[in-house]
């Protein structure tokens, strides 16, 4: 049973709204400013569960959040797709050519950046978070500087927005995990996805006998994701996403990956949320 949930930001972050199409409006939020103090309330039991960003389809991937959830032993149980909408907005009554400062994260203004290109009279400040600096605007009565955030962050915030939906590429989005400190008691029928993790020897070839291994047993790979291990250099970890029909064939394909790889881990099994 989950009560309450740890996100990075604050209400009216992106976060916030996986929070509540994830589970629904009640779920208590625990708020923090960065996904370390996030693990950390779910590893002292102090939020059930966690919501993590892990990859954004305009950005890539998010890979200290990998390094995360890897190294903390937490456990995958959900994931979910989120439509990525950016919005410029500040205080009433200001065009956008009274802005002087936009402040945001730095995964929002990189992904707003042609918009931004055609404001050349704007200056870029990164921020560590879209919602929070909403609410700083709000609260400290700040004009001449906007934000980039939802539209609930405006509705919470009371700020108009200036320009809707900046984002380079309109269909952005971003895929979240929900990761808890135990594994999920997900049916086994339930279950199409998992996200594993493994090393491999520099041998050649290697790579592809395990995904040789994922297609003889009719699994497929949707991620592949390599990330260097900082103490042994020039060795790496792959992070790797697979769907199935049938828990049988995944669990034939484990079996034989166990053998094969080092450090063979499983990071979460749960139910594909791109149906």
């Amino acid at each position: 049973m989950i009560n309450s949930v740890a996100i990075q930001g604050v209400k009216g972050s992106f976060h916030h709204i996986v929070s509540q199409q994830y589970f629904d409006a009640n779920i208590n939020v625990n708020e923090f400013l960065t996904f370390d103090e996030v693990v950390d309330s779910v590893l002292d039991k102090k939020s059930d569960a966690a919501i993590m960003a892990i990859e954004n389809s305009i950005a890539g991937s998010i890979l200290p959040n990998y390094a995360l959830i890897d190294s903390q032993g937490l456990h995958i149980v959900g994931e979910h797709y989120l439509d990525i909408q950016h919005h410029l907005m500040a205080l009433p009554n200001q065009r956008i050519e009274d802005i002087k400062e936009v402040h945001s994260h730095p995964m929002a203004l990189l992904q707003c950046k042609a918009f931004l290109k055609n404001h050349p009279h704007i200056k870029l400040v990164e921020d560590r978070d879209t919602a929070e600096v909403a609410a700083r605007i709000h609260k400290e009565n700040i004009k001449n500087i906007a934000a980039i955030a939802s539209k609930l962050a405006s509705e919470l915030f009371e700020l108009d927005i200036i320009a809707e939906s900046i984002q380079t590429i309109k269909h952005n989005e971003t895929r979240f995990f929900i990761v808890k400190s135990k594994n999920s008691e997900i049916p086994t029928e339930d279950i199409n996805k998992a996200s594993i993790k493994f090393e491999l020897d520099h041998k050649r070839g290697s790579l592809a006998t395990i995904l040789n291994v994922l297609s003889d047993c009719k699994l497929n790979l949707t991620k592949i994701q390599s990330l260097p291990k900082i103490e042994t250099p020039w060795k790496y970890a792959f992070f790797v996403d697979i769907t199935f029909e049938t828990y049988s064939d995944y669990a034939k394909a484990k079996s034989i990956m166990e053998i094969m790889a080092q450090d063979f881990k499983v990071l979460g099994e749960y139910k594909n949320a791109k149906q």
